[in-house]
């Protein structure tokens, strides 16, 4: 793993905790900025990030707090409050 890939989870970690404390600025920041060292390091954004952030907004989003989660017709279809919407397909 090289520094870019471990600053992108260590961002990650920091985003989880910001959006916990309330700090939704802040989480957003954490999110922009891991975004940003992806993009020029040409790495794939991990799945766990990519699942809980706004590509909208840049929100990291917490279901219940900031974000809602549905299952619908085989997809998880995940809300922000901003009003977008991320559809994932899930297994049974």
């Amino acid at each position: 793993m090289d520094v870019a890939a471990e600053r992108i989870d260590r961002l990650e970690e920091l985003a989880r905790a910001a959006t916990i404390d309330g700090d939704d600025e802040r989480a957003k920041y954490y999110v922009q900025l891991a975004r940003r060292i992806a993009e020029r390091n040409r790495l794939e954004f991990p799945r766990s990030f990519e699942r809980f952030t706004c590509d909208r907004c840049d929100a990291y989003l917490r279901p219940g707090d900031n974000a809602r989660v549905r299952l619908q017709n085989g997809h998880v279809v995940i809300s922000c409050d901003c009003g977008a919407h991320a559809r994932y397909p899930y297994d049974e």
